[in-house]
């Protein structure tokens, strides 16, 4: 049953095989036997909401697909009455007054929510080490990382221990830790999915998205979060749309770009390999493979860590002790209630970037950094819009190594390199996926599929035909089987 699609699940649902309550049990096991091994999860419902399966039962009954499957959330989307930390000493225990519009349109197709997984605070990192509730381990090699930001989510995917999760990606947080726990993961468009009740990171760049076993799944989810939301106003009125799951496997006339100068950087042979297979694949069945550049792409985690730390700073600043939030015990006046709440709730990569952005912003250096950091953003996105003349997706490694230790890259600036090629397309605000294409030295290695701003459905489906073809994105650790 723990490798079952949505679909046949929801079928086993709809014929009254199993019941709601008995498919939840089982994932809400997994999650309480398995979360000792992994870490992916903050917190785990005590008991199944009786409202909520009942509302299941009711969009099951009327033949909603997803009614009765089990997910869980990021622990940075609000969930009323339940805690949502952020992955922070500072949000320890907060719990929301209400939920997130992406909680509150799965909750009302149905689907039950089984715990908040656990994250980078703040949505800071790409190893799923800096969270104040202790590090998620990697499903595959409890010595490695699972990836960051939404490690947990991809953890707890990777582990069946919930068919489908939810995440956020700001620099490829999504991505890369799907591909690095072997399961598919996608960044929709900025834009699609309302971010409202989404505790926000870096605003311009933070995108909520799906990790599940496959690409179908991921589809069939990421629809019913999609749509325009008057409470966020990046919410764009278009961005209502459906999945199409494709009737064939034909790839007669794709022009799929590879920035082949990407593939030729990659150190790692096993990766380097399992990424020219798979692009050989598409080569097979029909498409045509067109080398591309993305001239301005190697400035983009340059970028990046301006334009990030900037509006991560901003946002931050609401989290002051006296609203709402940690609120230190040992102050003698308002300013030292400032200081030593954020000093206390916030951890370190937190207050680096923090630091980072406040500076980035001060006067002298707005013009020489900030505004010269959008400048290269609008250089990507003219790279991937001229791309797009001639191609229809572009395939590319999500990262440049296989899951890493833990511990291994303390020093910050090593990890930030990890997210080289997942950053390009999240400045440009593009649609992208990661999907697994296999394993080198025991680990799973990730291809990230690109494509035009909406363009959603053709990446799900060249990822779909692939999913048909290939079973790498249903392995299950062994420790979890």
């Amino acid at each position: 049953m723990i490798n079952l699609s949505i679909r046949a699940l929801s079928e086993l649902l709809q014929q009254k095989q199993i019941s709601i309550q008995e498919l939840c049990g089982v994932y809400h096991d997994r999650c309480q036997s398995f979360n000792v091994n992994t870490n992916a999860l903050i917190s785990i419902c005590a008991e199944l909401s009786a409202a909520e399966l009942l509302q299941a039962q009711q969009q099951l009954d009327a033949g909603e697909l997803l009614a009765g499957v089990p997910l869980v959330h990021k622990d940075l989307f609000c969930t009323q009455g339940i805690k949502t930390t952020c992955g922070s000493n500072m949000l320890a225990d907060f719990k929301p007054p209400y939920d997130a519009t992406a909680v509150t349109q799965l909750a009302a197709a149905g689907m039950v929510n089984l715990g908040k997984a656990n994250m980078d605070e703040f949505a800071m990192g790409s190893s799923n080490e800096h969270s104040a509730f202790g590090v998620v381990k990697n499903p595959w090699d409890s010595q490695r990382v699972p990836g960051g930001s939404s490690g947990g989510s991809a953890a707890a995917v990777a582990a069946r221990m919930v068919p489908v999760a939810t995440g956020t990606d700001t620099g490829g947080s999504i991505r890369q830790p799907a591909a690095f726990c072997g399961i598919t993961g996608i960044k929709p468009s900025y834009g699609r999915v309302s971010r409202h009740g989404m505790v926000a990171f870096a605003s311009s760049l933070d995108q909520a998205g799906v990790l599940a076993v496959s690409a179908d799944d991921c589809g069939l989810v990421l629809s019913q979060m999609c749509g325009h939301d008057p409470l966020d106003s990046t919410s764009l009125k278009t961005s209502t749309w459906q999945w199409d799951k494709p009737k064939d496997s034909n790839m007669q006339g794709l022009r799929v770009g590879v920035p082949h100068a990407w593939i030729d950087a990659l150190q790692d042979e096993g990766i380097k390999n399992k990424t020219t297979e798979a692009i050989e694949y598409f080569k097979q069945q029909g498409a045509s493979i067109i080398d591309i550049e993305l001239p301005h792409a190697d400035l983009a985690v340059s970028a990046y860590y301006v334009l990030a730390p900037a509006e991560c700073s901003s946002n931050l600043s609401r989290f002051d002790g006296v609203r709402f939030g940690h609120q230190t015990n040992a102050a003698e006046n308002l300013e030292a209630l400032y200081r030593k709440s954020r000093s206390e709730g916030f951890g370190e990569e937190v207050k680096k970037r923090i630091m980072i952005g406040a500076w980035a912003l001060s006067a002298g250096y707005y013009d020489a950094y900030y505004l010269k950091a959008q400048k290269v953003r609008r250089l990507i996105s003219e790279d991937f819009n001229k791309a797009f003349e001639s191609v229809d997706v572009i395939a590319s490694p999500v990262s440049p190594e296989l899951p890493f230790k833990l511990g291994e890259k303390a020093d910050g600036v090593s990890m930030y390199e990890a997210d080289k090629f997942t950053i390009p397309a999240s400045l440009a605000g593009l649609p992208c996926l990661s999907m697994p294409i296999g394993f080198t030295a025991g680990l799973p290695v990730g291809l990230q599929l690109i494509g035009r701003y909406f363009d959603e459905q053709n990446i799900l489906a060249l990822a779909d035909k692939y999913q048909l073809d290939h079973d790498h994105h249903m392995q299950i650790p062994e420790a979890f089987l």
